[in-house]
């Protein structure tokens, strides 16, 4: 299925879970904040949220350092 990911366009597995993704992105372990469809997703519920044909995502991965 397709969906968006940072304005980018990504083909992913039927009912892959927003925490799937995120380890497939390589931040599965980090600080990150996902919004979905506009709304953001709280780190909770990223394990039992799964998407859609069409989703939007937005990913954003904190990054330490000075």
């Amino acid at each position: 299925m397709r969906i968006e990911v940072n304005g980018e366009m990504r083909e992913v597995s039927a009912a892959i879970t927003i925490r799937q993704l995120l380890v497939e992105l390589g931040v599965g372990d980090g600080p990150v904040a996902v919004e979905r469809n506009r709304e953001i997703v709280a780190r909770a519920e990223h394990e039992h949220t799964r998407l859609s044909e069409g989703d939007a995502l937005e990913v954003v991965h904190f990054v330490g350092g000075g």
